[in-house]
């Protein structure tokens, strides 16, 4: 236990509708700090997408309290039964210094409420919103659906939430363009553990990939959101050129069959693998150079892992790509476009070995830069600020604090 008993304690209710993703390592990673750092957290998650081993961490932890609370991912009635589930935790746990929702289903099932709601049910209990990346920001959402979920955000972020918590400038941004107001939003940059280091030629090995071989890395959901087939029709235009070079892709989702399928159709089965049984930070030592596709990110926990890592990155132009990359230093910023031109062009860039030498050099310079206790400082910081409290000194300390007001 990381306990200052110089700091007012809170008892706060973090709240989680998807366990898997960056969202998912996300919430782990801020109830672990809270409860370490002597508040009392009680955790609501719901049991109908939750990833076994995303459950196992969570009640390992030693929290206050873990319920489980069936939320859908979809919208619809049944809203109104995990709504009411929802507040009756808050009545029977309470009293809570705080509500945490975080991405938008539980974001707005934490959010609502009635209008004189503290006349009937107590006085108000702050409530703050971590998106995760705005539904909004998916750059392939009609017009039609862009009005309702830009509407629905303008509205609860306008009038039901004390703050807003962004993980990047560009999903701040993206929150004011919304018209939320700028007094509501905050940033705090999401904070990672170094990937494992020192299991790069066993990784390699397991592969068949040879250790002297230019890899291509890539780790993420295999879903439309990460754009995975992008990098497969890129791989498949350099592969005749760079004999050397080979592409490793850790991850599972709905587009499996169809990455798997392209792969076989470019003949590049002796070239390109894809897996999903070892995990994305433990992979990351092999690669070269880590390669996101993403149609829209807010702030990806694979960009932040690879940066901690010390690699090479080439990026779409996703939320917080600028964040972790310097363009032309430690990696290249690509058109967020499905024709794979700029991708080609970068990834043969990044082929030369002296480039590549002192982008990784570049890229071993930064691999400080976002830890986990930096994002759980300034997460703390909103939370004493919010309530009214003394902000602890430790906290207002420039390496520490990663709070921003944009101002």
């Amino acid at each position: 236990m990381n306990i200052n008993v110089g700091v007012k304690r809170m008892s706060m209710l973090q709240v989680l509708e998807p366990s898997g993703g960056g969202s998912g390592r996300h919430f782990l990673d801020l109830c672990r700090a809270m409860q370490r750092r002597g508040h009392s957290v009680t955790a609501i998650y719901s049991p109908l997408r939750a990833e076994t081993a995303f459950v196992s961490e969570l009640e390992g932890m030693g929290l206050h309290s873990v319920i489980p609370v069936a939320m859908r991912r979809a919208p619809g009635p049944w809203d109104i039964s995990s709504w009411r589930h929802i507040r009756r935790i808050v009545a029977e746990q309470g009293p809570f210094d705080l509500i945490h929702g975080h991405s938008s289903k539980a974001g707005a099932l934490t959010r609502l409420r009635l209008p004189r709601w503290e006349r009937f049910f107590g006085p108000h209990i702050p409530v703050l919103y971590t998106p995760h990346a705005f539904r909004t920001m998916d750059p392939t959402l009609g017009s039609r659906g862009r009005m309702i979920y830009g509407g629905i955000e303008r509205l609860l972020g306008t009038w039901l939430s004390d703050r807003l918590i962004c993980v990047s400038r560009d999903e701040y941004n993206h929150a004011l363009s919304l018209g939320i107001p700028e007094a509501r939003l905050r940033i705090v940059v999401n904070g990672v553990s170094a990937p494992p280091s020192g299991q790069r030629a066993a990784i390699r090995a397991r592969y068949g990939i040879p250790q002297d071989a230019l890899l291509f890395g890539f780790v993420g959901r295999l879903t439309p959101q990460k754009a995975p087939e992008r990098l497969v029709e890129a791989f498949a235009r350099i592969a005749g050129e760079l004999p050397q070079a080979r592409l490793l892709m850790i991850g599972t989702g709905d587009l499996s069959d169809t990455v798997r399928a392209m792969i076989k159709e470019a003949g590049l089965e002796d070239r390109a693998q894809l897996d999903g049984s070892i995990s994305g930070p433990t992979a990351v030592d092999a690669f070269d150079v880590v390669v996101m596709p993403s149609r829209y990110e807010a702030m990806s926990y694979v960009m932040l892992e690879a940066a901690a890592g010390g690699k090479p990155l080439l990026l779409t132009d996703v939320g917080g790509a600028r964040t972790v990359i310097d363009p032309g230093k430690n990696g290249y910023i690509v058109a967020n476009s499905d024709d794979p031109t700029e991708l080609v062009t970068a990834m043969r860039r990044l082929a030369d070995p002296e480039r590549l030498k002192s982008f990784t050099a570049a890229a071993r310079r930064r691999k400080d830069d976002y830890t986990l206790t930096g994002m759980a400082d300034a997460t703390e910081e909103i939370y004493f600020d919010l309530l009214g409290y003394r902000v602890p000194n430790f906290l207002r300390t420039p390496e520490k604090v990663m709070l921003s007001n944009a101002s």
